[in-house]
């Protein structure tokens, strides 16, 4: 970066909702701070759309008015996230300069592979390079089937600052919270059958959920009500939608002081935003080894791990977490040293001007 100019980048996903647009907001904060100027373009509105931001936010899927955007901004590089078709849309649309295919958020690794696969031809023809988290499966996935493509590997970045403990009056009782959408891969009834179970064991057990009733099927909602019926959990449950990312913390810290915790059961987590910010705010987590979240969870020493699809081994370890004060205050003070050390702003700012640094931007 010389003479005064400033580097510009567009960040593309397919709507602002989830861990993408959190992870959006954050990086545009940290790299803004660091001299690159930042835009985002969502295809479609979402539940975030009217959601604060301190850059230009573009929602549309129009190719002229994509293109507008284009040729005003004239940007060094844009990051497609996910959204491998894009790619080639961009190009058509006449942008030349670099292109990188960002990988998050592609779900179970039999769809991953799937996916990737897929858009093989898009990103031999269309894309300079592939970002992804430092998820095991994704960077194996992408040296297997695009050998060819230069990939950079950048922990995604969390707000440590905002995301910390908040004290004030917690629940009465305990509660196990979950956050994500109704789908297979996030896996809604291994939380229900935990819950039901560990109910037996803490009978005043509360059940949060955080999720975007918008993001889910008809079918997985029909199966969700039927299967809370039929575990005498209904009158537990209490769904929280649609709560803007930068008021979780108060959530969080309340399921801390509760002496519950967050439970995530995902099949597959490229990286695991719900989990990362949770232990920041010191509320412990017991979680499937779901391969993202292993940047932030080391066993009974930041958070809990269970092998998925085993119910009473998630039991065993959930009452350990309620009932084992010293080990569960530890696990609280250690979750949040670590996500401090590994995952602040200036750590992804500078790898991210690495990255496009090694594209000869500057």
């Amino acid at each position: 970066m010389s003479g005064g100019v400033i580097l510009k980048v567009l960040f593309t996903f397919y709507v602002p909702s989830g861990g993408v647009e959190t992870l959006n907001k954050l990086r545009c904060e940290s790299l803004q701070k660091s001299g690159i100027e930042c835009h985002v373009l969502y295809l479609m509105p979402g539940s975030g759309s009217h959601n604060q931001a301190s850059f230009p936010v573009f929602i549309t899927s129009v190719d002229a008015e994509i293109k507008a955007v284009l040729d005003t901004h004239n940007y060094d590089a844009i990051i497609v996230t996910s959204d491998y078709l894009l790619l080639e849309r961009l190009r058509r649309l006449g942008y030349g300069r670099i292109l990188i295919y960002e990988s998050q958020g592609l779900g179970k690794r039999s769809d991953a592979r799937d996916l990737i696969i897929d858009s093989v031809p898009f990103l031999r023809s269309y894309c300079n390079a592939v970002l992804i988290p430092p998820t095991d499966h994704l960077l194996e996935l992408f040296i297997e089937i695009c050998p060819w493509l230069h990939r950079y590997v950048i922990p995604n970045i969390v707000d440590v600052q905002s995301f910390q403990y908040i004290p004030g009056e917690p629940p009465c009782d305990p509660v196990i919270a979950w956050v994500g959408r109704l789908e297979t891969n996030k896996n809604w009834s291994e939380y229900l059958k935990i819950a039901h179970q560990i109910r037996l064991h803490k009978p005043d057990l509360h059940l949060w959920m955080f999720h975007d009733p918008d993001l889910a099927a008809d079918d997985q909602k029909e199966q969700f009500n039927r299967e809370l019926q039929s575990l005498g959990l209904k009158d537990r449950l209490s769904v929280f939608t649609n709560i803007p990312n930068h008021i979780m913390p108060v959530y969080y810290s309340s399921i801390a002081g509760s002496g519950g915790f967050l439970l995530s059961s995902s099949i597959t987590e490229g990286f695991g935003y719900a989990v990362a910010e949770a232990i920041c705010c010191t509320c412990p987590v017991l979680s499937t080894d779901s391969d993202g979240v292993r940047s932030f969870i080391t066993h009974n020493i930041t958070g809990k791990f269970y092998p998925i699809g085993n119910v009473g081994a998630a039991v065993n370890e959930g009452l350990e977490l309620m009932n084992n004060l010293p080990l569960r205050e530890a696990i609280r003070q250690q979750g949040r040293q670590h996500m401090v050390s590994r995952f602040g702003f200036e750590q992804y700012a500078h790898s991210f001007r690495e990255m496009l640094n090694s594209f000869s931007i500057f």
